[in-house]
This record gives C-alpha cells, structure tokens and sequence, in this order.
C-alpha cells in the first residue's frame, strides 16, 4: 500500500520551509518593532466558542472539523480552530482583560474542510491584532504595519482594497425585507454572491440612487464616497454613521499616502466585523485582509472593547516569492575514514567552528563540496592536521590546528 498525506495537507519541504522561516521572521520582526507581542493559542478550541455568539457562518461551521473530547462518562465537543481572530480574542478575555491597549501577533495554523481536497485544508497565517485604543488610528496602523510586512517581502505593487462592513450591514437594513428574506441575502453576500443586493435593488427603486453607485464604486480616494453621501441623504442614521466611518478612514489613508482602492463588493465572510474591512490583492490571488469587529469581546462574555486585526495568508506569498535553493551550510568537514579517532576529530573540529559561528555540516561519504565554500578534509594519516580547500577560489592550505582552519575561513 502506498502511503498517501491526507487529501488537502502539504508537506514542506526545505525548500519551501526556507521561503516560510522567511516570511515568519520578516512578519516577526516588523510586528516587534511597532511594538507587538506574540501569542499562541491551542489548535483545539471548544466549538461553542465559534457558535454560542454566531461569530461563524451556517456554512463555515459546516466545514469545521469537529469530534467529542470524550472524557469518559461525558464529551464536550472540540474543533481544529478554523478562524484565528476568535481564539486570540478569547485569549485576551482569558488572561489579558485588565489590560486597556494590547498589541498581539501570531503565526498560526487553521483548518477548514474542502470538499474536493485539491485546495488547501490546512491554512498558515501570519496575524496582528491591535486591541483597544483609538478606532482610526488603530485602523491605520494595523493597515500600515501588514503593508510595511508585504514591503519588506519585495511585494511592493499589491493593491489594497477597502469596504466597510458596518455600510454593508446598513445598506441591507435599507432594503427593510423581511428576517428570512435579510437572513438569505445576507447568506448570499457572505458567500461573495453581490447579485443578491441586485436582484433585490430592482423591486427597490427608492434606493437606486445610492445603492447602484455605491455596489459600482472602484474609487481611489475618500472623495469618491463622498459622491454617495451626497445622493444618500434619506438614508438611515446607522448607514450615515458608517459612511462617515468609512470617509475619516479613507481621509487618513490618503494623508498618510497610503494608496487604496474602494470596492464595496470586495469583503466576504464579515459576520464578525462592524468598521472598515480591507484585504491586499496581487494578481487576482489574495494575500490577506481584516478589519474592525468592535463587538466580538462583548459577545464572547468579555468587556467592550474596540479591535482590528489582519492577517497574511502565507501558502500564496510563498507562490509570489523567488527562492534559490535552499540555504547551504558554508563549511563541509569531510572525514575519509570513520576510525573513531578521525570521528572523533572531525566533530571536534566542527564543535570548534560552530563555537565561532560557523555553520558547519559533517560528512562521512562523497558529497561533493561544490555547494559549499569552504571544504576541510581530514584523514587518519594526516591527523592532527586538515587540508583547508577554497571552493571558490580553488585554493588550499595545510592546518595544524582548528585555531588555524578558523583564520583561513575567516581570511
């Protein structure tokens, strides 16, 4: 029988482990020099978390992985965390809750079942969350730091795309439909499907105004929305409120030079977000995205407390980005014979170089050293001396000593 991975995991191998340490440490290191935090949360998560405040959608929650946590007499059941942002809000209410600001990030995986197993199950994500704190500034750094992490990736001419959730959960308040039929083109929306709002604009013709232009809006800059406020002045007091939201955001983007794209149509999956909503875009292939949900803590029995999020979706960055071969160590110790004295002086001498910070792989058969720049022979004849080559150079010298290999590699 042969042996199979399970339909929808992939292996990682060197090569690409080199790309994702790359992207972990580069994302790892932009979120500690704006001063976040890192955390980590369990892969299993009790399932009510996700389904006692609705936080997930009927048919997420059909694609969770879930079972029994069976302890003998009674089960509570358990899933493999299919959304990031909700373990580390409960993280926060656990263990954080006396803390009014907090800057956290992680690099975490999550699963979702996919029917035909050719798409990933197992998803890795690199995320920031910014909690409490003033709502626009928040949102304008938590935009500029995942943009400062594509940046710093080579990634300079992805395209940031905005939307707003609260505009979108008001502008389906406008429609004034019944619960079932708001519960069914909600459901719609969140599954990407925007010609639901159409089908339902043409029985709506009071709405025409704004809601055509708004759904068509490509803008590049708050004045564009502006345009629709003008033509939604009968508009509720919510909708009103979350335009204007989305205007001061959009107004500080464009102070801070920070180039965007508006397009209502562009958010999917916000049940949990209340303000602005953004992902970055390269391609077609979308690399990240979040956005505000100032009431998910409240709903998960915690304070009211403001929040943003986003996090980089780190299969399709390790797609965009060019590898060479994966990193080689620069030194091979070559021993031509495995006596336990050539053993012996062949892992002293490695200890000796790693001491110094040299990284060193040893190597008992015919690997061939053109990888690598430097290449030490040692033999039992010619012990306690090594035979020091230059790969690059195609030069070689006589050691007595692991002090005199160190000041040949060293030059």
């Amino acid at each position: 029988m042969k042996n199979q991975r399970c339909k929808g995991m992939r292996d990682l191998l060197p090569r690409d482990m080199a790309g994702f340490r790359h992207v972990e440490d580069t994302f790892r290191a932009c979120c500690l020099k704006c001063g976040y935090q890192e955390v980590r949360t369990p892969t299993l998560e009790y399932l009510h978390l996700f389904t006692a405040v609705g936080t997930l959608t009927p048919s997420m929650l059909s694609k969770v992985y879930s079972f029994l946590d069976w302890d003998g007499w009674s089960g509570e059941r358990v899933v493999l965390r299919p959304d990031n942002t909700i373990p580390v809000a409960r993280l926060y209410i656990d263990n954080m809750s006396e803390y009014k600001r907090a800057r956290l990030f992680y690099v975490s995986n999550s699963f979702i079942f996919e029917e035909t197993g050719k798409k990933d199950r197992e998803r890795w994500q690199c995320g920031a969350e910014s909690i409490g704190g003033t709502k626009l500034p928040a949102d304008a750094e938590i935009i500029s730091l995942a943009r400062e992490v594509l940046h710093r990736l080579g990634l300079d001419t992805v395209t940031l795309q905005l939307s707003h959730a609260g505009l979108v959960k008001a502008l389906i308040k406008e429609l004034k439909l019944r619960p079932s039929e708001e519960a069914k083109v909600t459901s719609r929306i969140l599954e990407g499907d925007w010609q639901a709002l159409t089908e339902v604009k043409s029985a709506r013709n009071e709405l025409d105004r704004f809601l055509g232009p708004l759904l068509n809006l490509k803008g590049k800059s708050g004045g564009f929305l502006q345009n629709v406020k003008a033509l939604s002045r009968e508009a509720s007091s919510s909708f009103k409120s979350s335009l204007d939201d989305f205007i001061e955001t959009t107004t500080l983007l464009d102070g801070l030079k920070c180039s965007y794209e508006i397009d209502i149509t562009a958010i999917r999956t916000f049940e949990y977000y209340t303000g602005i909503c953004f992902r970055f875009m390269l391609n077609g292939e979308k690399l990240g995205g979040g956005g505000r949900y100032d009431n998910l803590m409240s709903l998960m029995s915690g304070n009211d407390t403001t929040a943003c999020g986003f996090a980089l979706y780190v299969d399709p960055l390790l797609k965009l980005l060019r590898w060479e071969n994966e990193a080689k160590p620069g030194i091979l110790i070559r021993g031509k014979q495995t006596t336990p004295e050539a053993v012996e002086a062949c892992f002293g001498l490695a200890q000796a170089l790693r001491n110094a910070e040299q990284t060193v792989l040893v190597d008992f058969g015919e690997r061939e050293p053109c990888d690598y720049r430097w290449a030490i022979s040692i033999s039992q004849e010619d012990l306690p001396g090594f035979t020091v080559t230059d790969c690059r150079e195609k030069r070689e010298w006589n050691a007595a000593s692991p002090g005199e290999v160190l000041s040949i590699v060293r030059g």
